[in-house]
């Protein structure tokens, strides 16, 4: 059965480190991807998250559903800014060298070729960032980082329900599944992908159902302890910050302002080899 969004523990570096301290390293990291369109530094970035996951531990297989999704995400989204806007790396670097005898508005260029593998890079510089911190952050402890950076602890809490819930749901359809299969439903890649959709749309009914009174259930629990009627509330899964935490967020910092002064020196956010 594959996992989204599930936590997975793991004896490393980046599992000792608090949630507030991911989750701020994270924004940062990702603010700094989104700010410039420096390939070096975005290059820089992409290595250095792939390598995060050594350090965390977390292996492909764990995660190769999202990144599946996201690859599959990204090709789409790859063709469709070509086919929409095929000179848009011309405007933006003010030169046109086409790649190809052949002329004309969907003629093959360096500069789009660039700016769309740049593109390319701003996705494997976040990506990885994030999927690590999902994997590597308790859903309680989330909630807790996410209160201590200002959100307020009704949605922060509601957000850690949500990610306790999402394994939940999985495990759900994988034994409804099964059910509707020894039953001799059909869902495996001997179907068609017609029958397939049919039998997993089926599913959904009996699925709603099912989580509808489990969130009834967890909402009547909440109300009955009182959960929401003080300002302010107390973590067990809080912890305090450590000096790896502070180090963690001084080096994202670094980053951001990196590609503050990139796009100073740039003379804006694009890196431009053609002039």
């Amino acid at each position: 059965m594959t996992n989204l969004f599930n936590y997975i523990e793991r004896p490393s570096l980046i599992h000792r480190l608090t949630g507030a301290t991911k989750l701020v390293s994270m924004l940062l990291w990702s603010f700094a991807a989104m700010l410039t369109y420096d390939t070096r530094f975005l290059a820089f970035l992409s290595v250095a998250g792939i390598m995060l996951f050594f350090v965390g531990k977390i292996r492909v297989k764990d995660v190769s559903f999202m990144v599946g999704f996201t690859l599959a995400f990204l090709i789409i989204n790859t063709i469709l800014i070509y086919l929409f806007s095929p000179q848009h790396g011309t405007q933006i670097y003010g030169s046109c060298t086409y790649l190809t005898e052949w002329t004309g508005r969907y003629a093959p260029t360096a500069e789009q070729l660039f700016y769309q593998s740049n593109y390319i890079l701003k996705y494997s510089a976040t990506i990885p960032v994030i999927l690590l911190f999902v994997c590597t952050t308790e859903p309680s402890e989330f909630a807790a980082s996410l209160n201590r950076i200002g959100v307020n602890y009704r949605i922060a809490y509601s957000v850690s329900l949500a990610l306790r819930y999402i394994p939940d749901v999985q495990q759900q359809y994988y034994e409804i599944s099964k059910a509707s299969q020894a039953r001799g439903v059909e869902m495996s890649k001997k179907a068609s992908l017609t029958k397939r959709l049919k039998a997993a749309s089926n599913i959904l009914i009996p699925l709603i159902l099912s989580s509808m009174g489990r969130i009834e259930t967890i909402a009547n629990a909440m109300e009955l302890r009182g959960f929401g009627k003080l300002k302010k509330r107390t973590w067990y899964m809080a912890r305090k910050f450590r000096l790896q935490d502070y180090f963690s967020m001084l080096i994202s910092a670094l980053l951001l302002a990196a590609a503050l002064c990139l796009n100073h020196l740039n003379n804006g956010r694009f890196y431009n080899p053609f002039t």
